[in-house]
């Protein structure tokens, strides 16, 4: 078994994504709900490759909008697990943003998805056995 800090290790989720017209708002930049759809999708995959149970998105915490991401940029989501309770994690997501046509990166979106596990029943179980 491993330990607790090699899960997490093992567990960091990374995903690429490209801003196409049909994610963008009426300024030509991504939507935040897309941002937050990505963000969770992401936050998911971190802590069910952490946990290997079924988990479930319990809450959100200080979602930061620091950029707005235009349309035609890449992005790239970095998940990893910040915090593990009894039955619960927290996982912080990153939103990078690169422009196509350069090296140019920067940190845009941050923010914080606690999911706890859960049994076929649908109750809390230990998030690590």
């Amino acid at each position: 078994m491993s330990t607790t800090e090699e899960l997490i290790n093992a567990s960091e989720t990374r995903i690429f994504k490209a801003i196409f017209p049909n994610t963008t708002n009426h300024y030509n930049t991504l939507f935040g709900g897309t941002a937050l759809h990505m963000m969770d999708e992401a936050s998911f995959i971190c802590a069910t490759r952490f946990s290997r149970k079924k988990v479930v998105t319990i809450s959100t915490d200080k979602i930061d909008f620091e950029r707005p991401i235009p349309e035609g940029s890449i992005v790239e989501l970095i998940a990893g697990i910040s915090k593990v309770g009894t039955t619960s994690c927290t996982v912080k997501v990153d939103i990078f943003m690169e422009n196509m046509y350069s090296y140019k990166r920067e940190l845009t979106v941050t923010g914080f998805f606690k999911f706890v596990a859960i049994n076929d029943e649908m109750k809390p179980i230990p998030i690590l056995d």
